[in-house]
């Protein structure tokens, strides 16, 4: 632990709340994030950190330790949610009508920008390089990507992001070895039969029959194709069929969402989606288009990345501070860098009852305790530290 980090970040407190509340009150979505990207920008200049922006928004800064190095890079998403506030109360409310930070990228990005504050403090002491990642659009799943294709994980060695967490209690530290986030994978499947009237069943092919079958034997895949030991969920959330009571349907639609932790699991959900649906149309006389598009990867974290995470977590904040938060099916953009990269992804908890804190993400009533923000804020740089400090790895 870098005592300097944490009396820099300890006395930075203030500052560090009231630029996410300034983030909260102005939120904006994924691509559209202009304002939030000038006022990161604006920061960085005051900190004298060089950075670049991003296309369309976004932004990468470096900070060049005196020693050389390996390249670590941290990661904040920066983007809000099409979600109202319900949040009455708060005299940081969202100004923005329909839109707020009901997941905490607003504390992500603030967290970060405090970490680059104190880093920048001491990078006579850094062996090697910060990267510094604001990254847009992880809502829609598609920001990490867009930032890869501009090159942010060239030459960099281990990645390291934070989620903060409202199931979590407030401060503690979740990062375990293995799966955290799962893949999430959209399914769009189109049936197609031929219309006509309600009395005359025999002269059509009934959209509405296929889609209802298809939906109702769906499930057999995660019950008796996948390995029971192998978490999978499988969910159609969407479906639109027919346009009157008294008219067979000709068309259906469907949209979905498949949740796996590894490949084989996936691979083989994807070709079963398949083969149901192409059985399914022949089966009543129709036919079908089926679009399986993969939207974010695993987030898996590297053993001694994470068990880095935990050290560094212990001794900046107490063993009491450490605690295993199960995997969820919920999901992660960040598993793209994972790909590329070493490291790990941790959670930091904000659940605070007497604060009102403990809302599930997404929520018109979610809000973080933000006693929370210096322990994220300092994780980020006791661990970009301790990750190069280290003389082997």
């Amino acid at each position: 632990m870098n005592q300097k980090i944490k009396d820099k970040i300890s006395t930075m407190e203030a500052t560090l709340i009231d630029f996410r509340r300034t983030l909260h009150q102005h939120p904006e979505i994924a691509f559209e994030e202009i304002e939030t990207t000038n006022r990161i920008a604006e920061k960085l200049e005051e900190l004298s950190i060089p950075y670049k922006r991003m296309d369309p928004t976004g932004i990468l800064a470096e900070i060049n330790g005196e020693q050389d190095g390996k390249t670590i890079l941290l990661r904040a998403d920066i983007d809000a949610l099409p979600v109202t506030e319900l949040n009455d109360h708060l005299d940081y409310r969202s100004q923005v009508k329909d839109k707020m930070h009901a997941c905490g990228h607003d504390a992500h990005t603030a967290m970060l920008m405090t970490a680059a504050a104190a880093l920048n403090e001491i990078k006579a002491e850094i062996k090697g390089t910060v990267r510094l990642l604001f990254q847009p659009a992880e809502e829609v799943a598609e920001g990490a990507r867009k930032m890869i294709e501009q090159g942010v994980i060239e030459g960099v060695d281990n990645v390291f992001g934070i989620h903060i967490w409202s199931e979590l209690e407030s401060g503690k530290v979740s990062c375990p070895p293995g799966p955290s986030f799962a893949a999430a994978d959209m399914l769009t499947v189109r049936f197609k039969g031929k219309g006509g009237h309600a009395a005359m069943p025999h002269q059509t092919v009934d959209a509405a029959v296929m889609a209802s079958q298809f939906v109702s034997t769906l499930q057999t895949i995660v019950s008796r194709e996948i390995d029971p030991l192998h978490s999978a969920v499988v969910t159609i959330g969407k479906m639109e069929v027919g346009s009157r009571f008294n008219v067979i349907a000709e068309n259906a639609l469907l949209e979905g969402t498949i949740r796996t932790f590894d490949a084989v699991t996936r691979d083989k959900i994807e070709s079963s989606i398949a083969q149901y649906a192409e059985h399914i149309a022949l089966l009543y006389g129709g036919t079908v288009e089926v679009d399986y598009e993969r939207k974010t990867e695993p987030v898996v974290n590297e053993t001694h990345s994470a068990k880095l995470v935990q050290s560094v977590a212990a001794e900046a904040f107490g063993e009491s501070a450490l605690q295993e938060e199960p995997p969820t099916m919920g999901a992660e953009d960040f598993g793209y860098y994972m790909a590329e990269a070493t490291g790990a992804f941790a959670l930091v908890g904000s659940g605070n009852e007497t604060k009102d804190t403990c809302w599930a993400h997404h929520h018109g009533r979610f809000n973080v305790d933000e006693a929370a923000l210096k322990v994220g804020a300092e994780l980020y740089a006791q661990y970009a530290l301790a990750y190069l400090d280290q003389s082997e790895f």
